[in-house]
């Protein structure tokens, strides 16, 4: 199988290629530039550094969320586009799972998490069980406040993983004490490559009942709902 893995849903834009469960190329950064601007031509660039047209691929997986409104939208309105235009299958997958990965051989938990502003964050959490490295606590979006207090009473540390750690790693320190661990610097950025790997091993999707995934409504939404409740 020959995909193509796409993910902005944050503020790290990842590109991948993998063709026989092997990645034969990869494409990130982790800068405040425009995804919409940027992602097609790092789509066109990364396929004709593999030599491979878009004909040639089988699926499109993309980070269906949770992040940001505007970073998910952007791909998997890509990925949608692209996997009807080729009439193939897309896939996917949890952006907290794929950054999650960085932390799968931690000998503990895994905390990803993205901020999700006023003292919220979106996260989950991983951990290995029978050799397997599997979801422990669903996705969510609450207060950082409330998330430590229920992980709190698990007796092994915890690896905590993202970008906008600098925001809330103190209070993470303070409640939490020694048991939190922090990953290093190429920790943080989630990577296509796992992406790639995740969406190929699941079934696809009709891009047409495709949904994204953002936990919450969007502001605006959310302020059209009260108003036509009232």
């Amino acid at each position: 199988m020959k995909a193509l893995a796409i993910d902005t849903s944050n503020l790290v834009m990842g590109v991948s290629v993998i063709s026989d469960n092997k990645i034969v190329g990869e494409l990130t950064t982790n800068m405040k530039k425009n995804h919409s601007v940027r992602l097609m031509p790092a789509i066109a660039n990364l396929l004709g550094e593999v030599d491979m047209q878009p004909g040639d691929l089988d699926r499109i997986i993309v980070a269906r969320g949770p992040g940001s409104f505007t970073g998910v939208r952007i791909g998997v309105s890509v990925a949608k586009t692209m996997a009807w235009s080729l009439n193939i299958p897309i896939t996917g997958v949890s952006s907290l799972e794929v950054l999650a990965q960085n932390g799968k051989y931690f000998d503990g938990a895994v905390c990803p998490l993205f901020d999700g502003r006023r003292g919220q964050i979106y996260t989950s959490l991983y951990g290995n069980i029978d050799n397997r490295f599997q979801l422990l606590q669903d996705e969510r979006i609450m207060q950082l406040v409330d998330w430590i207090d229920t992980i709190k009473d698990k007796s092994r540390k915890v690896l905590f993983l993202g970008n906008d750690l600098p925001l809330h790693r103190e209070k993470i320190e303070e409640l939490l004490g020694d048991r939190a661990v922090f990953g290093q610097a190429a920790d943080h950025n989630p990577r296509a490559s796992e992406l790639a790997a995740l969406g190929v091993a699941r079934d696809g999707e009709n891009p047409h009942t495709f949904t994204p995934s953002y936990l919450r409504l969007a502001e605006a939404e959310a302020k059209w709902l009260a108003n036509q409740k009232k």
